[in-house]
């Protein structure tokens, strides 16, 4: 296979450069194929030399807009970034927990993982997708040209690209053991998560840490909602590292 390329993006201040660098590494550790690692950011300070980086394409949104990962979105801008090729985009704040390479060889011309809190729902969580450079370029125009109306219509990036992918009925998901949820498949129901860690579930690769918990809370037991209750759960340093 020819190389492949890893992305993520970085803007803001929600994730300090810690995160790009340990993607990274976790990224170095867990894959065999010969690749290519890229994060956007509007700011590299602090993250390692050996990262590339490039700067964060520029998306037309209202100044007043939430934040809802629309500029994920430009992921699928023609030429982006200069690659070419296979692509795996990859959230901040996955922890990476067996091989990768599987990622490159699943069928499907486009991956993204299920949203299982909502599984009757086709809409994925996109944490973990893969895609093929330039192949989509129209959701992205589609986007800037329909915005306001778009976001009438959906809450946030995510559902708008599952929908689109879907109409041209390339909507297509990662096995369900491959990218857990942490706070839906690796937490115990309540009241067991009082006194019982979370686990690795089977067949783990990726585990997904959408909303709150982030990592480093997780870590030290703090769920990030009066109404879930976590363990301090030690064995993610194991992983999430440099």
């Amino acid at each position: 296979m020819s190389k492949v390329n890893i992305i993520c993006m970085k803007w803001g201040d929600k994730f300090p450069p810690t995160y790009v660098n340990r993607l990274y590494a976790m990224v170095k550790r867990n894959l065999t194929l010969d690749f290519r690692f890229v994060c956007f950011t509007d700011n590299k300070i602090g993250i390692k030399k050996e990262i590339e980086t490039q700067p964060l394409p520029e998306i037309n949104l209202p100044n007043n807009a939430p934040e809802r990962g629309w500029r994920k979105l430009t992921a699928f801008k023609k030429n982006f970034g200069g690659l070419k090729g296979t692509t795996l985009f990859l959230d901040l704040d996955v922890v990476i927990v067996d091989r990768l390479d599987d990622f490159f060889t699943y069928p499907g011309d486009f991956l993204i993982a299920h949203d299982k809190k909502n599984p009757k729902k086709i809409e994925g969580n996109s944490s973990v997708f893969r895609f093929e450079i330039g192949q989509y370029h129209s959701i992205l125009s589609n986007f800037e040209k329909n915005i306001n109306q778009i976001r009438k219509e959906v809450r946030h990036e995510q559902a708008y690209l599952s929908n689109e992918i879907f109409k041209l009925n390339k909507l297509n998901y990662w096995p369900d053991e491959w990218v857990p949820s942490f706070k839906y498949r690796c937490c115990h129901p309540w009241p067991f998560s009082l006194f019982k860690t979370p686990f690795i579930p089977k067949g783990a690769k990726i585990i997904l840490f959408h909303g709150l918990p982030n990592p480093p809370d997780a870590i030290n037991g703090i769920s990030g909602k009066w109404y879930r209750s976590i363990k301090k759960t030690h064995w993610i340093k194991d992983f999430w590292r440099e």
